[in-house]
């Protein structure tokens, strides 16, 4: 029976978790499960510009695996501008981040990364640079 206690309780805590996700009481607006759902607060969601930095970590570390369209150097994180999530074996994040190169020239990625928060995985999938690359000043 303590066996039985002892594996019960973290799965309990997963399917209440996944249902908080699939219901869309994760603030997400309640969109459809499977579709993309607009971030309204993106600027001051501490959790999206920490994904937005940790994307801008990974392709710095694997530059050679996401680069696409030409060489940009290594990258400094400046700000998540957009986001959207989607409920699939976890969460799937899409922003486009904004970046400073090594020469100061800002520039706008799209990131795709998925977070599975009961494996406390975060994988980013792809990051490449934006339709309309440059910032406007």
């Amino acid at each position: 029976m303590a066996r039985l206690v002892k594996y019960s309780a973290p799965l309990f805590v997963f399917l209440v978790l996944y249902t908080l996700l699939v219901s869309g009481v994760s603030g997400n607006g309640g969109g459809m499960v499977g579709g993309r759902a607009k971030v309204s607060d993106v600027k001051t969601n501490k959790e999206i510009q920490e994904l937005g930095r940790f994307s801008v970590k990974e392709f710095n570390n694997h530059r050679s695996t996401y680069r696409k369209g030409g060489e940009v150097g290594e990258l400094v994180f400046s700000e998540v501008v957009e986001a959207e999530t989607q409920v699939v074996s976890g969460l799937k994040y899409y922003l486009k981040i904004e970046a400073t190169t090594q020469s100061e020239e800002k520039l706008m990625f799209d990131s795709v990364l998925v977070v599975k928060p009961w494996l406390r995985s975060k994988e980013l999938l792809a990051f490449e640079p934006s339709i309309g690359l440059r910032v406007r000043k």
